[in-house]
């Protein structure tokens, strides 16, 4: 198991696979697994029996898990995806850092 470098809420792109090229937000990660859920990508069809959640029984689509080896962050100023490198500023606070264009990627 890997140091996972992507968070929830970040913007991806798959780098490989059927949906190579598709970007997509972050939905969940699970770092015990290494895999993330990235919203419009790995879809899925599933048949599910009528609930309360859910009263009318039918066929679903919804996103599965892939590995996060699989997806690359995309830095939010040039665009590109990247890997991503730890810095830390001045006040001491741990950042993650764009490696193409060296501007921080967290929210500051």
């Amino acid at each position: 198991m890997s140091k996972m470098r992507i968070k929830k809420g970040d913007r991806v792109r798959v780098i490989s696979g059927k949906d190579k090229g598709k970007e997509g937000k972050v939905l969940r990660r699970n770092p015990e697994r290494d895999m993330v859920v990235v919203e419009g990508v790995n879809v899925v069809t599933k048949h599910a029996r009528p609930s309360a959640k859910n009263p009318q029984a039918g066929i679903i689509k919804q996103e599965a898990p892939v590995y996060a080896s699989k997806v690359m962050l995309v830095c939010p100023m040039c665009g590109e995806p990247t890997r991503v490198a730890r810095a830390y500023l001045e006040d001491g606070r741990k950042v993650r850092v764009c490696k193409k264009c060296s501007e921080i990627v967290d929210k500051v």
